[in-house]
C-alpha cells in the first residue's frame, strides 16, 4: 500500500475475494473522502505500489515469477509505461531526480532506472565479507542525498539491519540492527519494523545520524517475514505514512512456525505418523542403526532436533547459534553434521549426537558464501557438500576428512544440487540443470567415467535404497519415481516410473529433504501444515498520527 503525501488518497494491490488460478491482482485508488475504491486502468496484475513525489504517478511490479516488469502509469490510469525488466519485487522508491531505486533479485544489490524507462545501473553490491546476502526495501530520502534500506543477511534471517547510503559516494553504514523496511518522517524520526512491530527513533535528517533509542509504537503490523519460501520471505512491512502525519496499515505480524509433522510414507503412497510432536521440521535423517532420527527446524528458532524412536523422546542438539535447514548422519552414526552460524552465513560443523561434546568447525568458505552438508562416503572419508557460488548458483564439493582438503566435484558451469553417495561409494547421484531443467544423473566416484541420466521429463532430490539396488527421486511437490539400477562395472537403469502422486510433503532444495528406513519400504518424509490463510480485507488508517509520534519520542522538532 502507498498513502499520498497530502493523504488525500491510498493505492492498494487487491485480488478479487476467493480467486481462481488465473486471477490476478490490481491496484486500486481509494480516495480518503469517499467510501468505495476504483480499480486503476492498466495495471492488471499489478502489486507493490509506489507513488512519484508529486503523487501523479503510480509505479509497481507486474508479471510472473522471474519474469516481470516495473511499470508506471498515471494515478486516474491509462496505458500502462513498462520501465524495464525486474524478476521479482524486492521494493522501490521514487527519488527527487526523477529516478527509481528498486531491488529485484533475491540475492543481490539495489538498481537505479529513469523513471522514463530505460537499461538499470547497478547501485550496490552486498559485501559478503560483511553478511551480507541482499539489499533491498529502498526508502529515498527528503534531501536527495541519502537513502535507507534493508540488508538481509540470509534468505530467512529475522533481524535484518537498516541501513544509509550515502548516494554520492554510495557507502552505506548501519543504523540500526533487528530492523527492517525504515521511512523518513517530516518530525524527525525513522519508522521501521523489527519482528511486526512498528519502532520510531529520532533522527537528524542533516547529519544523517540516529539521535536517541528505538520505541515501539504499534504491536502486531503485517510483515512478510519467517516464510517458509525464501522468495516470500521479504521483511517488507504492510504500512505506509504521509508527510501530512497520515498513517495505514494492516494487522497480522510476522507469520506463525509452522507446526509440521514426521511421517513414515510407504510405496502407495500410504501415511503413518511417527509422533504427535510437531515443530517446523525440515529434511528428516534417519540414523544408520534406525532408532533416531535428526531434524532441523525452520521456523523462529533455527534448531537441530534428535528424536529417538523408541523413548518417544526430542532433544536438542546445539545450544546456540542458528542451524540451516540440513543435517547428516556420519556413517558410524555417532555424529551429525549440519550448517551453523552465529549469524547467518554458516559453515559445517559436526558434533555428537548425544551432545556429550562441543561442535567442532569442519569447513570455512573463503568468501563467505552459504555452505550445506550433504552426503558421507560409506567409509566417513568424505563429506559432499553444497556451496553457494557468488552468482547465486551451486556446486558440489568435497571435503576430505585426513587432511580437511576441499575439492569440486563436477566443476562445471551448471548448477549442482543433491549429492548422494551410493551405499558401496562407487557412484554419486546428484541433480544438475546442465539440460536446462533439473534432472537426476549418476556418476562414478571418484572417477573417471561418464554420467547417466536417470529421470526423464525433470527430477529432484535422488535418494538411494539402503542396498543400492534402486534409486528414487522426486518430481514437482507430490510425485515419488524409481528406478531398477545395477551399480557394476556400468549403470544400466531401468524406465523410470511412478510410486505415488501425494500433496503435502515439500520439496527441498539443494539439498535432499527426505530419507529411507532401514529396510527400504517407507520413506521418512515431513508433512506440511495445512493452513488456511486469512485474507487480508481491511487497513487501518490513523489520522494526525505525528501528534502520537512526537509524544512517544520527543525532538523538540515542530
Amino acid at each position: 500500500m502507498a498513502i499520498s503525501s497530502d493523504g488525500r488518497f491510498i493505492v492498494y494491490s487487491a485480488v478479487k475475494e476467493n480467486p481462481g488460478p488465473q486471477d490476478k491482482p490490481r491496484l486500486y485508488l481509494r480516495r480518503t473522502d469517499q467510501l468505495e475504491a476504483k480499480p486503476i486502468a492498466g495495471t492488471e496484475g499489478g502489486m507493490n505500489p509506489f507513488l512519484s513525489p508529486d503523487d501523479r504517478w503510480v509505479g509497481f511490479w507486474a508479471g510472473e515469477l522471474w519474469a516481470g516488469k516495473l511499470m508506471k502509469v498515471a494515478i486516474d490510469g491509462g496505458v500502462p509505461v513498462p520501465l524495464c525488466d525486474a524478476q521479482l519485487s524486492f521494493g522501490a522508491s521514487w527519488a527527487s531526480d526523477n529516478s527509481i531505486i528498486f531491488a529485484h533479485v533475491r540475492d543481490s544489490g539495489l538498481f537505479r532506472v529513469s523513471a522514463e524507462g530505460g537499461e538499470p545501473e547497478s547501485l550496490t553490491t552486498p559485501d559478503k565479507t560483511k553478511e551480507e546476502s541482499s539489499h533491498r526495501l529502498p526508502h529515498c530520502l527528503p534531501d536527495g542525498k541519502g537513502l535507507l534500506f534493508t540488508i538481509m543477511r540470509g534468505a530467512n534471517d529475522l533481524q535484518p539491519r537498516i541501513v544509509l547510503l550515502d548516494l554520492k559516494t554510495r557507502k552505506w553504514r548501519v543504523l540500526m540492527g533487528d530492523a527492517a523496511d525504515a521511512r523518513y518522517a517530516p518530525t524527525g524520526h525513522l519508522v521501521f519494523l523489527r519482528q511486526g512491530t512498528l519502532m520510531v527513533v529520532p533522527f537528524d535528517l542533516g547529519r544523517h545520524e540516529v539521535t536517541g533509542q528505538p520505541v515501539p509504537a504499534i504491536a502486531g503490523i503485517m510483515q512478510m517475514l519467517n516464510a517458509s519460501t525464501a522468495s516470500y520471505n521479504t521483511a517488507a512491512g504492510q504500512f505506509s505514512i504521509s508527510d501530512s502525519g497520515w498513517l495505514v496499515y494492516a494487522e497480522g505480524g510476522i507469520l506463525p512456525d509452522m507446526q509440521n509433522s514426521l511421517f513414515w510414507v510407504d510405496h502407495q503412497g500410504r501415511a503413518e505418523s511417527i509422533t504427535s510432536f510437531k515443530a517446523p521440521f525440515f529434511a528428516p535423517r534417519l540414523s544408520p542403526d534406525g532408532r533416531r532420527i535428526a531434524c532441523p527446524t525452520m521456523g523462529k528458532e533455527k534448531q537441530v532436533w534428535v528424536y529417538d524412536l523408541n523413548r518417544g523422546t526430542a532433544t536438542k542438539l546445539i545450544s546456540e547459534g542458528i542451524a540451516t535447514n540440513w543435517v547428516t548422519w556420519t556413517p558410524d552414526g555417532q555424529r551429525v553434521a549440519f550448517g551453523w552460524s552465529k549469524t547467518l552465513v554458516p559453515n559445517i560443523y559436526w558434533q555428537p549426537a548425544d551432545g556429550s561434546q562441543p561442535m567442532e568447525r569442519l569447513t570455512q568458505s573463503e568468501h563467505a558464501q552459504f555452505q550445506f552438508p550433504g552426503s558421507w562416503s560409506p567409509d566417513g572419508e568424505t563429506l559432499a557438500f553444497l556451496e553457494d557460488r557468488p552468482d547465486g548458483t551451486s556446486e558440489i564439493l568435497l571435503l576430505q576428512m585426513r587432511d580437511r582438503r576441499i575439492t569440486p566435484f563436477l566443476n562445471s558451469r551448471f548448477e549442482e544440487k543433491w549429492p548422494e553417495f551410493s551405499p558401496d561409494g562407487r557412484w554419486m547421484a546428484y541433480g544438475s540443470a546442465a539440460s536446462g531443467r533439473n534432472e537426476v544423473y549418476v556418476q562414478p566416484f571418484p572417477g573417471p567415467g561418464g554420467k547417466w541420466q536417470v529421470s526423464n521429463e525433470g527430477g529432484e532430490e535422488p535418494l538411494w535404497s539402503r542396498n543400492g539396488k534402486q534409486l528414487f527421486y522426486r518430481r514437482g511437490y507430490n510425485q515419488v519415481w524409481m528406478v531398477d539400477v545395477q551399480t557394476g562395472s556400468g549403470l544400466p537403469a531401468s524406465k523410470p516410473h511412478l510410486l505415488f502422486d501425494q500433496p503435502g510433503y515439500g520439496i527441498s532444495v539443494p539439498i535432499r529433504g527426505w530419507d529411507i528406513s532401514l529396510d527400504g519400504q517407507r520413506f521418512l518424509m515431513v508433512k506440511l501444515e495445512e493452513t488456511k490463510s486469512t485474507p487480508v480485507t481491511e487497513m487501518i488508517l490513523v489520522q494526525n498520527w505525528f501528534e502520537e509520534l512526537k509524544r512517544l519520542v520527543p525532538t523538540g522538532k515542530k
